[in-house]
C-alpha cells in the first residue's frame, strides 16, 4: 500500500476531487497555503494498493493543469523602497506536487 499526497491548486481541486470520485479512488481533501505566491491549494491525501498507484498518477495529470499567472514581486526586506517599483512577473502555476511514500500499517475503524 502507498500513501499518496498531491498538492494542487485551488482552481483545479474540484475537478480533481470528481474525478478521483468517478475512479472510485477514496481521499482525504485538506486546505493548506502555498509559500512561494501565499495563495491557496488543496492538499489530498489517497492510501492506494500498489497496483494502483498510476490510475491515481493519470487521474491527478489529466485534471491538474500549469498555467501561466502574473504576480506582483513582495517589497525588498531593508534598505530604501523609495525607488522600488514592482514590475508585474509571469510565473507557472498550477500542476500538482506528488508525494508516494510507503504505508507500513492501514486499518480503518
Amino acid at each position: 500500500m502507498k500513501l499518496v499526497i498531491a498538492v494542487v491548486q485551488d482552481k483545479d481541486s474540484n475537478r480533481l476531487s470528481n474525478a478521483l470520485i468517478k475512479e472510485g479512488i477514496r481521499a482525504t481533501k485538506m486546505a493548506s497555503t502555498g509559500g512561494f505566491l501565499r495563495a491557496g491549494n488543496t492538499t489530498f491525501m489517497i492510501g492506494i494498493e500498489d497496483d494502483r498507484v498510476q490510475d491515481v498518477l493519470e487521474v491527478i495529470k489529466s485534471n491538474c493543469k500549469v498555467r501561466d499567472q502574473l504576480v506582483t514581486p513582495v517589497t525588498p526586506m531593508g534598505g530604501t523602497t523609495d525607488s522600488y517599483i514592482p514590475f508585474p512577473v509571469e510565473v507557472q502555476v498550477g500542476g500538482a506536487a506528488v508525494f508516494i511514500m510507503p504505508v507500513e500499517r492501514f486499518e480503518h475503524f
